[in-house]
C-alpha cells in the first residue's frame, strides 16, 4: 500500500520532468526538378528526409515527364488507354473539374504545344510555324480524354498530357498528409514555391508566408506577408520561366485555345485555397485571363482568393488583391 501511495504522489512530478520540449525541425531536399523545404514543430524528429524523398519519388514514377518509363509517359506513347494509379487518378479527377470550371482554359492536353515551344523534356531548335500550331491543335483539348473506372482513354494517339500545372500542388498535399499521419499538426511544407500550411505555432503565433512577385525591373521580391494558419498558397508567373525571342519574352504558359504563349497583362498570380492541388490548378488558368475577368472569377467562388501582379497600360508594374486575400495580408 505504501508503494501504491507513492505512485499516486509521483505522476505529476514525473509528468513534469519527462515532458519533452516542442522543437522546430527542418528538412530540405531536391525533387521533381526543384527544391523542397519542410518545417514542422514536434517533440521529436518524426519525419525523415528519406521518407519524404521516397514519397516524392513514388509520385514522380507516376507523373514525371522527365523520367523514362513513368505512367504518364506510357500514356503519351500509348495508342488508346492505360490503367491509372491512385496518384494520377486523383490529379486527373481534379483536372477535369477545373477544366470544366474554367471553360477549357485549364487543359492538361497542352503537352505537344509546350514541347513545340521549347518548354518540354525534349530540346526544340526553333519556334513552331502557324501550320505546325494548327496541326498540333487538332490533338489538344480535354474533350479528347475520358477517365472511366481507373482507365484514362484518348480519342486519338496524338493526344498527350502534361500534369506539371497541377501535380506539384498535389505533391505538397501528399507531403502534408504524410506529416499529419505522423501526428504533426503544425507545419509549413513547400515544393517549388507551392506551399501548404497548418498552424498556429506552438506559442500561438500565426504562420507567416512571404508572397513573391517581380519588382519594376522583373527581379523577384517579397511584395507582401500573409498570416495563415491553414490552407495552401501557390504561384504561377511568367517572369522566371521564359524564352527570349529578340526583344520579346515567350512565356512557358501556353494558351490551349490558340496554341500560342500567353501574351496579356498578367505577370504572376498567387492563389490561396484549402488545398494545394486546387490552388495550383487555378493559378495557371487565372494567368490566362485578363485581370478584370480573373478578379470576377475568383470573387464569385468560395474558398478561392488571389493576388495579381500585372502590367498597366503604360507598362508599369502594379498589383491588386481579391477581397478575401486582403484579409490575409499583414503588410
Amino acid at each position: 500500500m505504501r508503494y501504491r501511495f507513492l505512485l499516486l504522489l509521483l505522476p505529476p512530478i514525473l509528468a513534469f520532468s519527462l515532458k519533452k520540449e516542442i522543437r522546430q525541425y527542418k528538412i530540405n531536399g531536391y525533387a521533381q526538378g526543384t527544391d523542397y523545404a519542410i518545417m514542422y514543430y514536434a517533440t521529436d524528429s518524426l519525419v525523415t528526409k528519406q521518407g519524404i524523398d521516397s514519397l516524392l519519388n513514388e509520385i514522380d514514377l507516376s507523373m514525371s515527364l522527365y523520367k523514362k518509363g513513368t505512367l504518364i509517359n506510357q500514356f503519351n506513347a500509348a495508342e488508346k488507354e492505360i490503367k491509372t494509379d491512385r496518384f494520377m487518378n486523383d490529379v486527373l479527377k481534379r483536372s477535369f473539374e477545373i477544366n470544366a470550371d474554367t471553360k477549357g482554359i485549364f487543359d492538361i492536353t497542352v503537352a505537344p504545344l509546350v514541347q513545340a515551344w521549347g518548354f518540354g523534356p525534349k530540346e526544340a531548335k526553333s519556334e513552331p510555324d502557324p501550320a505546325t500550331i494548327k496541326s498540333i491543335l487538332s490533338c489538344v483539348g480535354m474533350k479528347n480524354l475520358k477517365l472511366k473506372d481507373g482507365w484514362l482513354i484518348k480519342s486519338k494517339p496524338c493526344v498527350h498530357i502534361d500534369l506539371n500545372g497541377i501535380a506539384q500542388g498535389y505533391s505538397v498535399d501528399l507531403i502534408a498528409a504524410y506529416l499529419e499521419q505522423k501526428g504533426i499538426k503544425q507545419y509549413v511544407a513547400e515544393l517549388g514555391g507551392e506551399i501548404r500550411i497548418s498552424g498556429p505555432k506552438p506559442n500561438g503565433e500565426t504562420m507567416k508566408i512571404g508572397i513573391e512577385g517581380p519588382d519594376k525591373d522583373g527581379t523577384p521580391i517579397i511584395r507582401h506577408i500573409a498570416a495563415i494558419n491553414s490552407g495552401a498558397i501557390t504561384t504561377s508567373g511568367n517572369y522566371r520561366k521564359f524564352h527570349q525571342s529578340g526583344k520579346k519574352k515567350i512565356s512557358h504558359l501556353i494558351d490551349p485555345k490558340t496554341g500560342y504563349p500567353l501574351d496579356n497583362e498578367m505577370i504572376s498570380v498567387t492563389v490561396y485555397a484549402n488545398d494545394a492541388i486546387t490552388a495550383d490548378g487555378y493559378d495557371n488558368a487565372l494567368m490566362a485571363m485578363h485581370l478584370k475577368d480573373a478578379i470576377a472569377f475568383v470573387e464569385s467562388r468560395k474558398n478561392l482568393e488571389a493576388y495579381f501582379v500585372y502590367h498597366q497600360k503604360d507598362g508599369k508594374v502594379a498589383d491588386t488583391l481579391t477581397t478575401g486575400f486582403k484579409k490575409l495580408i499583414t503588410r
